[in-house]
Parts: structure tokens; sequence; C-alpha cells
């Protein structure tokens, strides 16, 4: 799916981006509010399209806080497949829009608490979650992406979940300060399941500046494209080994907006200082960068002209 030695400009994130638009979210729905809640539909649609404007060649459906464990805590459980397919028709709606050469990737969430390894999670049940939500998104997407995973076990229930949709997988991983996964497995480990499934790329993800600079050396020994999905946070719970809570993002928080949380690093990574940042990983053979949390429209329009 990703041509050989050809750099491609991911999206950022989009509940941020939709937060920052506008969007008046309940508790941690965040995203999912927009999804479910029709007259955000318009918002989605915008949002995707900003992005695809600002450069972005791949962009994510935008159900990642569409999860069952979410939805059953406010009562929204019934919203969860009409939710999904929303995420779908609007992104591919604002390719069609657009009139660009974009690749929708779809979602497919972690399913325990984000930023944390399965605890007591059954196989069968984060299996079956993975492929429903593979199966409603399937027409309307050209790749799927693990979005934001945290151990090489609920890898494997994803990838294992999406091989009957023989679509290519792009492998976004979460990573910890000391750039293992929170499981406290390593990058190698990973490269070696990706070896056994249709998988076009590896990628960081949701991860600081500092854990993307970890990664890429042990990225670059492996053959996939690879690159990363990088936050702006200031304190993520996984990013430096005082804070590290096993416990996940979920764990601790009803905060509406997660900059209360988590704080923003948004003033510093800024101008050529994002730039710079940028052009120092390509060095490094990266070819997928994007953006996650606290990354907008704006900041992908900087790397539009890099390439």
């Amino acid at each position: 799916m990703f041509q050989k030695n050809k750099k491609y400009i991911l999206d950022g994130g989009s509940g941020q981006t939709l937060m920052e638009m506008g969007l008046q979210t309940t508790g941690d729905l965040w995203s999912a509010k927009a999804l479910i809640d029709n007259k955000f539909h318009p918002m989605v649609l915008k949002m995707h399209k900003d992005f695809i404007n600002a450069g972005s060649e791949v962009i994510v459906t935008s159900n990642f806080s569409v999860r069952r464990r979410l939805l059953v805590k406010y009562n929204l459980l019934e919203s969860i497949e009409s939710a999904i397919k929303s995420a779908g028709l609007i992104a591919l709606k604002a390719k069609e829009e657009s009139n660009k050469k974009v690749l929708i990737a779809g979602s497919l969430p972690n399913q325990g608490n984000t930023y944390s390894p399965l605890q007591f999670e059954k196989d069968e049940t984060i299996y079956k979650n993975f492929f429903e939500v593979a199966k409603i998104l399937n027409e309307y997407v050209d790749i799927f992406y693990l979005d934001v995973l945290s151990s090489i076990k609920e890898i494997k229930l994803a990838l294992e979940a999406t091989k009957e949709f023989k679509k290519q997988i792009l492998v976004g991983v979460h990573l910890r300060y000391d750039a293992k996964l929170p499981s406290g497995e390593s990058l190698n480990e990973l490269i070696l399941l990706t070896k056994n499934y249709n998988c076009c790329g590896i990628i960081s993800a949701c991860v600081s500046p500092e854990i993307v600079e970890l990664s890429m050396p042990i990225l670059s020994l492996q053959k996939l494209p690879f690159g990363y999905k990088m936050n702006l946070f200031k304190n993520l719970p996984t990013s430096n080994k005082n804070s590290f809570n096993k416990e996940g993002f979920e764990g601790h928080r009803d905060y509406e907006d997660p900059i209360e949380l988590l704080g923003t690093r948004n003033n510093e990574y800024i101008g050529d200082k994002y730039k710079n940042f940028v052009l120092s990983t390509l060095e490094k053979g990266t070819t997928l960068i994007g953006g996650c949390c606290e990354i907008k429209p704006r900041h992908i329009k900087l790397l539009k002209n890099l390439f």
C-alpha cells in the first residue's frame, strides 16, 4: 500500500482538533460525541478536509473513542454501530470531496485502558470487538490502523481479527519512557510478530518527541515503512519513569479536557522547531510522519513542502 522510499504525511489528532473547532463533548466521550450526535457530522467532515488541505495523504477515521467500555459508561452502547459507520462514511466523503489522492485508515482503537496493556479482558471478547469494528469500516477504508495499542497480545488479537478482510494493516504501537511497550515487551518482539501478517508499516503512536527519537533506531532495522504519530502532551503517564502508571489514562480522570490533566507543549513545538524535528527523523529513514493529540492541521501544513 505504501510505496517504497516515498514519504507520506499522515493527519493529526481528531478529538482535540474537533474540540478546538467547538465540539461540545460530554465527560470523556470526546470525539465519540461528534459521531453519535449527527449535528456534529459536518464538523467531522470539515476536520478531515482541513487535514487533507493541509497536506495529509493518510487520514484516520475518527472513531478512537467509540469503544464499548466508554459507551457503556454513558449508557450509549446502542449507538456503537452507527457511530463507527458514520466515521467511515464521513472520512470517505472527505476524500471524495477533496478530489485528492488520499488513503483512509480505519481506526481499530485499543480495547483496554488507553496507554495500558490488557489486564482483565477476555481474549475472545477483544477479538470480537476488533472484528466488529473492522467489519463495519471495511467498505469505507483502504487499510486498517491499529490505533495506540499497548501490548503484543492485543496487537496479535487485532491482526488475527482482521485477517479475513484481506486489507493491509498499519500498526500503531504506544511506547513508554524506554521505547518498550507499556506491557514491558520490546519493539523487536513486535517486529517479529508483524512478519507473520499483512502489515504495511509500523508507527509509534501517541508518544512524545523524545520517545519518537528512541524508537527510530530500532524501527530502522526492519524492512517495513516506519514513522510516528507524535503527541504534544506535557505529562503523558508513560513518557517518563517517575510518572509511569499501569492503570492507564482512563484510570485516573473524568476530565472533559485532556489538557487539564496532561498539559500541552503546543507553544514549544511550533514553527521551525516542529519542522526541524521532523527533518531530523527523515534523516533516520522515517517515511510515515503524522501527529496525534495536540497536533492540528496548522502543524501538518508546516510539513507540506518539506518533502
